[in-house]
Parts: C-alpha cells; sequence; structure tokens
C-alpha cells in the first residue's frame, strides 16, 4: 500500500542535516524525494566519519554514518549547478515537483536563477522551503551557522547542563544536533501546511525557515518562565524547573530518572518509598512547594532511594503507576524490549553491504502504513534515471 504521501514530489537540494532530515520525513512517507548533490563531492555528511558503513568484505565504504541517518528513501542526482545544463536540470525537476528543500547562503540560488522568484513563474503550485542558519533577512542573513553554534546563540546551553558550582558545571550542547532536527521538523510541518493550503487556493508559497529562530521557539517552558517573571532561568542539570520531584538519582546499582508530574503521583511515589507522610506535609504536598523546598526533598530521597536497584525501583514505580527508568547506554536502547516490539530498527536491502540497520519513522498509520525499502542512496545513483525521464541525459 503506497504512503501517505506517495503522491508528492520533493526536490531536495539541502544538505548536513536539517533540510535532509525533512526529506527523509517525505520519504518515509511515501513521497518521491530527489536528493541533488553537487558533481563528485556530494552531500559533505557523507565524508563525516568514522564510521563507515562496511561493505559485504568488513571493507570500509564512503558512506558515513552520518550521512545514512537522514538520507533514506530518496533518489540521488549528481548536478554541476555552476553550468547552464545543471540548472536546466534543476528548472525542469521544479517544473515537476510539489516542494523544494535548500539550504543554500541567502541569495545563492537568487544569483543563479533557481530562487523563488524564478523558478515560482515556472510553477506556481511550487512549495519553496529556504532553511537557513539565521533566515532569509535581519543583520545576519549572510551568515552561515551549524547547529552547535546556535544551541550557544538561541538560549539552550544556558538551560542544558549542571550550575557552573557544581562538578562538571558549565553550558553543554544536546548529545544530538537538536536544533538542526527541529528545524527539518518544523519545515515539513510548513510544507505539508503549504500543501494544504494550495488545495485551496491553488498557489505555491515560499517558507522561511531560520535555525535560531527555532532554537528560540524551543525554548518553550524557559522562555514563557522569563517573559512572565523577569528571571532568566538557569542551567539546573536533570532538574526541572517547574515540576518536583524530576531529576537523576542514585540507587544501589546506579541511577535511574524520576518523573513525578502531579501530586496524585507524588502521593503514589510516596507511599512506593515507604514514606507516605511526605504526602501530607506541607512542606511537600503540593508542587509549588516541592519546587520551593526541593533541597530538603532531595535529601530525603538520595536517603531512600540508595537502598534499592535499578530494577527493583523501576518495577514498584511502574506498578505504582509512577513514571520513572533506567538511564540506557545507546546499545541497550536497542535491547529495550518495547523498542524491539516496536519495530524500531529495519534492516534495509544496500547495494555496498548488502543490507544496514536504519532507526525509522515513528509514524504509525492504520490506513497508510509505511514502507521502508530503499537505502540511502549512493552518490549519483539514480542520475541517469531522473534525467532520462526529463529528456534530458543525452544532454548531460
Amino acid at each position: 500500500m503506497p504512503g501517505p504521501l506517495s503522491h508528492i514530489r520533493v526536490l531536495d537540494l539541502s544538505r548536513i542535516m536539517a533540510g535532509p532530515w525533512s526529506g527523509q520525513v517525505f520519504a518515509d512517507l511515501g513521497a518521491d524525494v530527489i536528493k541533488v548533490e553537487r558533481a563528485g563531492e556530494g552531500d559533505d555528511t557523507r565524508r563525516w566519519g568514522p564510521p563507515f558503513l562496511q561493505d559485504s568484505d568488513g571493507e570500509p565504504t564512503a558512506q558515513a554514518g552520518y550521512y545514512l541517518c537522514a538520507n533514506r528513501g530518496k533518489r540521488s542526482v549528481e548536478l554541476d549547478l555552476k553550468t547552464e545544463r545543471g540548472r536546466d536540470a534543476i528548472r525542469a525537476l521544479a517544473m515537476e515537483s510539489d516542494i523544494l528543500l535548500e539550504n543554500f547562503k541567502t541569495g545563492t540560488l537568487d544569483r543563479m536563477d533557481l530562487g523563488y522568484a524564478a523558478l515560482s513563474k515556472l510553477n506556481p503550485r511550487l512549495i519553496f522551503c529556504s532553511l537557513t542558519g539565521f533566515g532569509l533577512t535581519g543583520p545576519l542573513a549572510q551568515d552561515a551557522a551549524y547547529d552547535f553554534m546556535i544551541q550557544g546563540m538561541g538560549g539552550l546551553m544556558s538551560v542544558t547542563g549542571a550550575p557552573d558550582d557544581a562538578p562538571g558545571g558549565g553550558p553543554q550542547k544536546v548529545g544530538v544536533p537538536i536544533v538542526d532536527i527541529m528545524t527539518g521538523m518544523y519545515a515539513t510541518i510548513g510544507a505539508l501546511a503549504a500543501l494544504a493550503n494550495r488545495d485551496q487556493t491553488g498557489k505555491g508559497d515560499h517558507i522561511d525557515l531560520a535555525m535560531l529562530d527555532v532554537s528560540v521557539a524551543m525554548l518553550a517552558n524557559q522562555a514563557m518562565n522569563y517573559l512572565i517573571s523577569g528571571t532568566p532561568p538557569v542551567r539546573r542539570g536533570n532538574r526541572h524547573p517547574n515540576i518536583q520531584p524530576q531529576n537523576v538519582f542514585p540507587v544501589k546499582d546506579g541511577y535511574i530518572v524520576l518523573a513525578v508530574g502531579n501530586d496524585g503521583q507524588f502521593r503514589r511515589f510516596a507511599e512506593v518509598i515507604g514514606r507516605p507522610e511526605l504526602a501530607d506535609d506541607p512542606t511537600f504536598a503540593t508542587n509549588a512547594a516541592r519546587v520551593e523546598n526541593l533541597p530538603r526533598l532531595e535529601e530525603i530521597l538520595d536517603d531512600v532511594l540508595a537502598h534499592r536497584t535499578i530494577t527493583e525501583w523501576v518495577a514498584a514505580f511502574s506498578e505504582a503507576g509512577v513514571p520513572a527508568g533506567p538511564i540506557n547506554t545507546v546499545d541497550r536502547v536497542f535491547e529495550e524490549p518495547q523498542v524491539i516490539h516496536r519495530r524500531m530498527v529495519r534492516d534495509i536491502p544496500h547495494p555496498l553491504s548488502g543490507s544496514v540497520r536504519q532507526v525509522v519513522s515513528p509514524l504509525n498509520f492504520r490506513n497508510a502504513p509505511l514502507s521502508f525499502d530503499a537505502a540511502p542512496p549512493l552518490l549519483g545513483q539514480h542520475t541517469k534515471d531522473v534525467l532520462e525521464t526529463l529528456g534530458l541525459w543525452e544532454t548531460n
């Protein structure tokens, strides 16, 4: 059964992570995603290793893990946009596409006569999505950016990590390129909204999406806390700024994550740990009181929780309906029975290695189930096929 977007074609001119992540989401949903790459070089992330995928003989290929995580299900076409032939191919592809993703430096495609103004004349229904570090307008519009840099500028690192006076204190980035990923997700949402609007108006649109804007939007409750209080939030390590107890706690054989979300859960939590009186103590009875008196509460919990193991505590809390869990390393994530049951990892055929394991989309559709049968493509793997359909192969 075809995916829910099998009627859509996406022209993916992007590279690195944000744009390719969006393109992969579209590919997972069934869209025909054509990834245009620089002739002879391809996406920068193809070389961002080690590790590199091993071929069937155990030798490393030119397929870095970074590239493999964001390009599943696409068709790769090599083009040289410095040539008129390459630019003509982009125009021909744009005329047959619904969505175009690009993350060129602001103004670059305009100078090649491949920007929104030019391509929308050829295809007024085209949805043109520009993903840049700082947007198409403003004093930083011409500057380049990477996820790490934007996590710093956008405030995310100011609320991530332990306090300065704690061991290992100082600003920290998130362990995955979260701004890139969220920019890709916003791009997907924006393009889908533009598709829905096109159904009503018959017209495409131009989406201007900046990583810095996304990082600011992601501040969420931390931003709102500041806007209503005037007090900038600070790094609290693993402690939640508004809900307690939520932290990483030491237990007999390691650490657990505890995420008590309301007063009812706290009452059940207090019963499980053998301290039911805590739920009636005005010092801890309400969430606001627990936030206010957190040092005292954590002192009690550190002592109580240290006497049982991870497995014992997680089982007890689960039975009582109190959110708690282990801190899995990445290898243990893929051994987690729930992750296995949900089939979050699939083996996909690959021309060099025989197959490649992939973390697949978390979306599950009852009436249009997703399929994952096309691995991230080799550089230029589909150039001939795609250009032949456009009548451009002989002249390329």
